[in-house]
């Protein structure tokens, strides 16, 4: 029903910058937000940033002030620039939809099969 599909991901060192993209296709009319969760390995996954179609963002406390979750005019393409990286964002980045009120940082229904970030030290 929706189709999402990252990219941008990669290997960089503390400090550098990335920046993620998600396609959005199929049946998206719906969609009250869009976000971005994350997963290390043996860590659940936890929401780093969400878009609302009326432009209001959240982000987790521990990027704050670091990423900026952004959409296209059309609202079928997803971004999340990631400065100043640490370690700890080393994870499984995972582009999400929500079709309901909810809250964006907790919930999605569907969901990308990820892209993988990676910050060395």
């Amino acid at each position: 029903q929706v189709q999402l599909v990252e990219s941008g991901g990669g290997s960089v060192q503390a400090g550098g910058s990335l920046r993620l993209a998600c396609a959005a296709s199929g049946y998206t009319h719906s969609t009250y937000c869009m976000g971005w969760f994350r997963q290390a390995p043996g860590k659940g996954r936890e929401g780093v940033a969400a878009i609302r179609r009326d432009g209001t963002t959240n982000y987790a406390d521990s990027v704050k002030g670091r990423f900026t979750i952004s959409q296209d005019n059309a609202k079928t393409t997803l971004y999340l620039q990631m400065d100043s990286l640490k370690p700890e964002d080393t994870a499984m980045y995972y582009c999400t939809t929500l079709h309901r009120v909810g809250y964006c940082l907790d919930e999605y229904n569907y969901w990308g099969q990820g892209t993988q970030v990676t910050v060395s030290s």
